[in-house]
């Protein structure tokens, strides 16, 4: 299987590339733009700030080929926000693949949440043989809203979307990669997809 993860600069690409190794796969680094676009499978991560992650996106003018893209496509937290419509943070306009906004947790909570949350309402072969409540793994200041594109939520001061679906595109606001076998689990279905 052809699987790319998208090289962009930003961050924390290597515990994705070891995770599906353990899985038998090599997901190779591009960020060529004919390399993505052949793919069987695409890893959109993300680690850093929405702004100056999108401005790195359009120098390489992956901003105009990632929603064009045919193959299931995996945003994974900062990739997820990224695919979004528009992210609070530094009121960054986002690649308008799923139709909602990200907010930022409110000072009320401790920001950012960072550690193990549950996932519910699960409603995609992306959550195939993983249970209601199983934990998974995030650090993130910002949330996608709840909406009817969201596959699973969870709840952080307020209900929202850890996980959006939307044709041949998914996004997960937590780290598959670093969610034990949940999270193994997930990126071997999205692999089968």
């Amino acid at each position: 299987m052809d699987l790319k993860i998208v090289n962009y600069g930003a961050g924390n690409i290597k515990s994705i590339q070891f995770a599906f190794q353990r899985l038998g796969y090599d997901a190779i680094l591009s960020n060529n733009p004919d390399e993505i676009i052949k793919a069987d499978r695409v890893i959109f991560p993300g680690v850093g700030e929405a702004s100056s992650a999108m401005k790195m996106l359009k120098e390489s003018g992956l901003d105009t080929l990632i929603p064009q893209l045919k193959q299931p496509v995996l945003g994974i937290c900062l990739g997820m926000q990224l695919m979004c419509n528009h992210s609070e943070e530094s009121d960054t306009k986002g690649l308008g693949i799923f139709n909602v906004n990200v907010k930022r947790f409110s000072n009320n909570v401790k920001v950012p949440q960072m550690g193990w949350n549950t996932v519910k309402n699960l409603k995609s072969d992306l959550f195939k043989n993983i249970s209601e409540d199983d934990y998974m793994y995030l650090v993130h200041s910002y949330y996608a809203e709840n909406c009817e594109e969201a596959i699973a939520t969870s709840h952080y001061e307020i209900e929202y979307a850890s996980a959006l679906e939307n044709d041949n595109f998914y996004g997960v606001q937590f780290h598959p990669e670093k969610s034990s076998k949940s999270g193994v689990q997930l990126l071997q279905n999205f692999l089968d997809l």
